[in-house]
């Protein structure tokens, strides 16, 4: 039944980020809204490189038959979710930051993000170990959660207290994205049960493809 469950989750979550984002990409000719439809898109094809064979091994034989695949899939997903915040941080400048440079920033973000995906490939990670080392988990995922926060930061201060701007809760879905994936890196070997917690990370980030739909959506409609 949690196999049957999970599975169906999964597919509504996979289905549902990439139709919104193709959706707001046919809509929309902003560069903010097709820069987010892409990131949606991004977000999902890049989780169901993880999901999928995960939903097979629940299905059949189990984790552990598949723990090369689901490695890989792991490996694929940590860098399109570097991506997907790059992609963020672009939606927050063209929407806010237009017309200024933004050279600092910018900078930091992509080293960020290169520190992330170099860490991510570095073979210590073992990413096709059913027990990758913990150690490796953590180091990757520090320019990550830095990333993260930076971009949590960049939409509280442009659109957390602007009660009629659309992305006024973007930085509470980023912010329960982490609080809920930080404990699943730490603990999830350990307690098996804490990995439930992926599926509200998966819902706030449902939000956050949501709330640029319906951005996407309103503009269109002006």
């Amino acid at each position: 039944m949690q196999a049957i469950m999970e599975t169906l989750f999964d597919a509504c979550y996979l289905v549902g980020v990439v139709v919104l984002g193709l959706c707001i990409l046919k809509t929309s000719r902003e560069k903010q809204y097709r820069l987010f439809g892409v990131m949606a898109v991004t977000l999902g094809a890049g989780d169901a490189f993880h999901l999928v064979p995960r939903a097979y091994a629940l299905l059949t034989d189990g984790l552990q038959a598949h723990a090369a695949a689901l490695g890989v899939g792991k490996l694929v997903t940590s860098v399109t979710m570097t991506v997907f915040y790059v992609l963020l941080f672009y939606v927050w400048k063209q929407r806010y930051h237009r017309k200024e440079p933004q050279r600092g920033l910018t900078a930091a973000v992509w080293a960020l993000a290169a520190v992330r995906v170099a860490l991510c490939l570095f073979p210590q990670n073992n990413w096709l170990s059913p027990h990758p080392p913990l150690a490796w988990g953590i180091a990757r995922n520090v320019p990550f959660a830095a990333l993260g926060l930076l971009v949590i930061v960049l939409f509280y201060r442009a659109a957390g207290k602007d009660k009629k701007d659309g992305y006024r809760f973007m930085w509470l879905a980023v912010t329960l994205s982490f609080a809920f994936y930080v404990p699943v890196v730490l603990w999830a070997d350990a307690l098996p049960a804490v990995g439930m917690l992926m599926i509200p990370k998966t819902l706030a980030y449902v939000w956050v493809v949501w709330m640029g739909w319906k951005e996407a959506r309103r503009a269109v409609s002006c």
